[in-house]
């Protein structure tokens, strides 16, 4: 995943391994709060997260069509570290724990490693990999991926 450098909003290309282009993620420029549209290639929508403003700590809300896929919050109240909650319908929540700062963290459903993020793969300012286990929701971890970047690298002024 590499965020644009020239652009309003936040934009994202997500390339495959093998470097093609995937996914266009489009920031809403001069929305209040993060809006994100969530795109294939051919410029339809996958997902869209919103983020809700009247909650108590980073919030966002990621849905595909009418349909709430997640919510994502940072959990508020931890000493020396991070953690988000990827809270999906029914039993399968996940939670993102590691250094997000730094872009090394997982995501576990159950303890069960589901995704790894790492930035150690790339060179590139601002570039990161996310590798996603087989049978898992490609959009939805790596629009919570985006997610968990917009609350921890905000761009300020």
């Amino acid at each position: 995943m590499r965020q644009n450098l020239l652009a309003f909003g936040d934009d994202y290309v997500i390339r495959d391994e093998l470097d093609r282009e995937r996914y266009f993620v489009d920031g809403r420029a001069f929305s209040l709060g993060a809006k994100l549209s969530f795109q294939d290639m051919q410029g339809h929508e996958l997902a869209f997260i919103r983020q809700r403003l009247l909650a108590w700590g980073p919030t966002f809300e990621i849905t595909r069509g009418s349909e709430v896929l997640a919510t994502v919050r940072k959990t508020l109240f931890t000493f020396f570290h991070c953690e988000f909650t990827v809270d999906v319908p029914g039993p399968d929540d996940l939670v993102a724990d590691g250094d997000f700062f730094e872009h090394e963290y997982e995501f576990r459903r159950h303890g069960t490693l589901v995704a790894r993020v790492s930035k150690q793969w790339f060179a590139f300012r601002d570039s990161y990999g996310i590798e996603v286990s087989d049978g898992e929701d490609d959009v939805l971890l790596l629009a919570s991926a985006v997610v968990i970047d917009q609350c921890c690298h905000e761009k300020k002024g």
